[in-house]
């Protein structure tokens, strides 16, 4: 399930709490004291308590970063000097802010100055942004004036083209363009229909009336397609509220749906007159490679890329249960399509993590391709006229997770890999490596998780680095990783004062006793091995993601310690079914989504009582939301002689009731049998009511577009809970 935040963390807090209450032998009474001391531990406050931690970057060129450092006195802005490594103080901020209140009439402190978008001109002057007003400051004698800003701005929902000069966005079905300058509209297709629009935003999961395309590199072509949803079942909600009830309807096809959303992929030509080229291909499956939809979050289709004249148009076409994935190449003009690589797979084919690692390398008349059939996720180098492969780049038992740059002159990737370093093996570190993988560097070597960000000429790069126990430290380096300057050293002064206290970061062994698992462990400040505390197992199956995103540092981990510090000891683990590590790993349960990850849950649980004495496994409660909510009651269905307490939220209990993307992925296609049965029954949370035995508390919203209630419906409907919490 994708994430969706929760109405409150002080809601699940509550409900949480009626864990220990079923569980303890004899119910501790907590005052509003206690409930105010522990919300503290999960205070978004917190995160201003880190000091000495950079907040903002801005580069003017390759010459100099400017970047801004939260202090314990607020925020202060910092040059570096590429050229020769200086680094110093950008600005006077008294005086600054002294000019700037007589110019506007504020009352600006010169520790919080709100700038952004900071830049030198060759004067030395400086440029800045306030809100949505510009500024130039004269640093020799701070005179500041307003300036006219060079900025374009879109109207919502626009996709604003490469040139910056016009804006691509939906109305009535079709797509259609605005002239920044002019605001003169021209409409580019005119046959999009209800159900059969072009650059429809809709998922299922998700939808949006913004478009979803692909500007070509020069401004004069779009690529999209026509979204074919006319024989695509419905999804239906209805509010809860005196009166008539509101209905929201729309287009969400199911696992084992005759009808799925299908794509028919066009090249939109702009000019004088615009003409629409439909690739000569029957229709796509409306699937990508990295994620459960075709667009990014701002819209941009995903899965694509322009040569840089514009003539050639690269895309992905993946199959319907996401085995076979196929790099094509369409001729922007005629339309016709290429065959390039085809990759078929017996589970799911994906192109890395959280980011789409194929490339074509128009100007070297070569590609890149990412594959996980040596069980590791490594590229591989082809040549595109032969399509023969010309050497595999990276190897061995660790995984490419994400390229973040690629520079055909010198013929290097830059790219964040796991795994290689002894360690966590959730770790990312930046790596470089050329074309013909003889030469892998470690960029980043210092122990931690890497965060990586390259200004615009990918000439440099600002690396923050940071584990679950210590604070980010960030620095400057070069392309070949040495270091430029050291840019800021996280101080938890005030954050210890506060009483943080640090979750204990493990590794134990998955259910197979081989394979190692990580995660974290929230003990309470005052615990005291002699004494007893209940187990709360948080748990986000996947398996597109983990209970732990990362192993950076962070100030508050979710209402973990906000949980530990009422009594309990709080446990997340990365469990066997979650990306980031093998191919195998990640595939532990494929095809039987009801594991969830469990039988590593309860091992992991159970080893690290046998070292935190305090930690009583006679009582475990477990809770989660969306795919939480669904392993959660999951947990008390299959395992009710080990977890005690489930509290689920917003559960997928049947993957047949989720969109047809996310099941036939990790389920596979819907297969029914002449009995009645059918191979999603072992996922089925509703077929194993008659298993409940301890307490189940269910939340769902009534208004929830992501998972429907329908979900948490079949459950209540039979008997799987005595008592369900509706929230609207």
């Amino acid at each position: 399930m994708k994430y969706k935040i929760q109405k409150s963390a002080l809601l699940v807090v509550s409900m949480l709490l009626l864990i220990g209450c079923a569980l303890s032998k004899e119910p501790k009474q907590y005052s509003s004291e206690d409930y105010k001391d522990a919300a503290q531990f999960m205070s978004r406050s917190w995160y201003g308590l880190v000091h000495n931690q950079v907040v903002s970057q801005d580069w003017t060129g390759d010459t100099v970063l400017t970047y801004a450092k939260r202090t314990a006195a607020g925020r202060e802005f910092i040059a570096v000097h590429t050229a020769t490594n200086e680094k110093k103080t950008a600005f006077d901020h008294q005086k600054l802010a002294d000019a700037l209140n007589a110019l506007l009439d504020r009352d600006y402190k010169a520790t919080n100055l709100p700038l952004r978008k900071i830049t030198f001109d060759e004067k030395g002057h400086i440029k800045f942004s306030i809100g949505r007003q510009t500024f130039k400051a004269n640093l020799s004698d701070y005179s500041v004036a307003k300036t006219t800003s060079t900025e374009v701005r879109t109207r919502r929902k626009e996709h604003l083209s490469p040139n910056k000069k016009l804006a691509a966005y939906i109305d009535n079905y079709n797509l259609w363009i605005r002239d920044i300058k002019t605001g003169k509209r021209t409409q580019l297709t005119f046959d999009g229909k209800k159900d059969y629009g072009y650059a429809t935003n809709n998922a299922g999961w998700i939808k949006s009336d913004n478009a979803v395309l692909k500007w070509s590199p020069n401004s004069d072509k779009i690529a999209t397609f026509q979204q074919d949803a006319r024989e695509v079942g419905m999804m239906y909600l209805t509010s809860t509220n005196v009166g008539h009830p509101k209905l929201e309807a729309w287009k969400h096809p199911l696992p084992g749906d005759d009808a799925v959303f299908t794509i028919e992929r066009v090249i939109i030509h702009l000019g004088k007159r615009p003409k629409t080229v439909r690739l000569k291909m029957d229709k796509d499956f409306q699937r990508g490679t990295t994620t459960d939809h075709i667009a990014d979050w701002d819209g941009t289709l995903l899965d694509a890329q322009w040569s840089k004249d514009g003539a050639q148009f690269a895309f992905v076409s993946g199959s319907r249960d996401h085995k076979v994935a196929h790099l094509q190449i369409a001729n922007s003009k005629t339309g016709r399509v290429r065959s390039i690589h085809k990759e078929t797979v017996d589970t799911y084919y994906e192109s890395g993590v959280d980011a789409e690692n194929w490339k074509v390398l128009f100007d070297s008349n070569e590609f890149i391709w990412y594959s996980e059939k040596s069980n590791w996720g490594h590229l591989y180098l082809y040549d595109l006229t032969t399509k023969k492969l010309k050497n595999q780049i990276t190897s061995g038992n660790w995984l490419v997770k994400q390229i973040k740059h690629i520079d055909p002159v010198s013929r290097a990737i830059y790219f964040i890999g796991g795994g290689k370093e002894a360690g966590n093996p959730y770790h990312d570190y930046l790596y470089k490596v050329g074309f013909d993988g003889a030469v892998l560097n470690n960029l980043t070597p210092e122990k931690g998780h890497h965060s990586i960000r390259f200004n615009a000429s990918s000439n440099f790069f600002v690396d923050t680095y940071s584990t679950t126990t210590t604070p980010p430290v960030t620095l400057l380096r070069n392309a070949n990783g040495e270091k430029v300057a050291d840019l800021a050293r996280g101080d938890l002064s005030a954050l210890k004062a506060k009483g943080w206290v640090p979750p204990i970061e493990f590794n134990v062994k998955a259910r197979d006793q081989k394979t190692d698992l990580y995660g974290l462990l929230y003990l309470p400040s005052n615990y005291d091995e002699n004494n007893s505390y209940p187990v709360v197992n948080y748990i986000y199956p996947g398996p597109q993601s983990g209970s732990i995103r990362n192993f950076g540092f962070t100030p508050v981990g979710r209402d973990h310690q906000a949980l530990a510090e009422l009594g309990f000891a709080v446990v997340a683990v990365n469990a066997m079914g979650t990306p980031g590590r093998s191919k195998s790993f990640h595939d532990a349960y494929y095809g039987n989504m009801g594991d969830n990850g469990l039988p590593d849950n309860i091992t992991t649980i159970q080893q690290l009582a046998k070292i935190h004495k305090g930690m009583d496994v006679e009582r475990v409660g477990i809770h989660g939301h969306s795919g939480g909510g669904f392993a959660s009651t999951r947990a008390l269905l299959a395992y009710p002689e080990f977890y005690d307490v489930a509290v689920s939220g917003a559960g997928n209990h049947d993957n047949r009731n989720y969109e047809a993307d996310w099941g036939e992925k990790w389920q596979g296609l819907l297969v029914k049998n002449d009995d009645g049965t059918s191979n999603y029954d072992n996922q089925a949370n509703q077929l194993m009511v008659d298993k409940l035995k301890g307490k189940l508390l269910i939340t769902h919203g009534s208004m929830d577009n992501n998972v429907p209630p329908s979900s948490t419906c079949l459950l209540y409907t039979s008997d799987a809970a005595d008592d369900l919490l509706c929230v609207d």
